[in-house]
């Protein structure tokens, strides 16, 4: 769907991350991991770029997560980092087929802003009484207080910035259980060496719901 859709919230969660929660507007439906476009006008140029869902649920508003560089940030990005309460702005979706959908144990591993979807997931699986189980890689973490929440809830959390940490991590938190589904979200280096692991610990990376942010 298409729709104008206002800010109800944005917080910073991280070094350049803020995330921005919106009301959710009439018949808009949409899974943990999936995203939506957000576009706008910015001094008279028209920017899109899709953001992946980072909230459990869009019952009454749903979050994405944002990365901002300081150094490196365009007009666009500027724009979504200025975004408060009250300001509207345009989405279309959902998109994406790499969400979840009540598997048993979830196994998610985030690189970078991927941990948006992350928490997402994770939280939503916590509340149907599911397992899951998260893998980070960033050197400089985001969405901490929601990771902190989620090893109190039973989950099993793993934040590192080394990447030579990735593979013990991954083998440790596969199960091989049935019902067990492994996700995967971050730029295209993180998802070859997330997808890798998962091979070198005996699971199968083509059954992954894999999300490359390019």
């Amino acid at each position: 769907m298409d729709a104008i859709v206002t800010v109800s919230a944005a917080r910073d969660v991280g070094p350049g991350t803020v995330a921005i929660e919106f009301e959710t507007p009439d018949g808009f439906e949409a899974e943990p991991g999936q995203f939506v476009k957000l576009s706008a006008e910015v001094d008279g140029e028209s920017y899109a770029r899709f953001y992946t869902l980072s909230s459990a649920g869009v019952g009454d508003t749903f979050e994405v997560t944002v990365g901002i560089d300081p150094e490196e940030a365009g007009p666009f990005s500027q724009h979504l980092d200025s975004l408060a309460a009250g300001d509207d702005i345009e989405i279309s979706g959902p998109f994406g087929q790499s969400y979840y959908d009540g598997e048993s144990r979830v196994v998610v591993l985030a690189g970078g802003p991927g941990v948006g979807p992350a928490v997402g997931i994770a939280e939503a699986a916590v509340a149907d009484g599911n397992e899951a189980a998260v893998v980070y890689l960033d050197d400089a973490p985001a969405h901490e207080d929601r990771l902190s929440a989620l090893r109190d809830d039973g989950a099993s959390v793993v934040v590192t910035g080394d990447e030579s940490d990735l593979a013990d991590a991954v083998s440790d938190a596969l199960t091989g259980d049935e019902g067990e589904q492994v996700f995967v979200y971050g730029f295209a280096d993180f998802v070859a060496s997330a997808t890798d692991a998962v091979e070198a610990a005996g699971g199968d990376a083509d059954a992954a719901k894999v999300e490359n942010f390019g």
